[in-house]
């Protein structure tokens, strides 16, 4: 199995399919994942010519 860094804490850990946690090591850290998701401490960028041809969608039903 290959191993792979904790994309929370660094630790390595085996690409395991009984891992239900994957690509995390433990649920501790894919919850704090989720948390730091949550308050916006992690994003995603975007390209912004896609984000405006969205946001006139989204104007649409203001």
């Amino acid at each position: 199995m290959p191993e792979i860094k904790c994309p929370q804490c660094g630790e390595k850990s085996q690409w395991n399919p009984d891992n239900p946690y994957r690509p995390f090591c433990s649920e501790q850290c894919k919850n704090l994942d989720f948390i730091a998701w949550a308050h916006g401490e992690r994003h995603i960028p975007g390209d912004s010519q896609v984000s405006d041809i969205f946001s006139e969608d989204l104007e649409k039903f203001e």
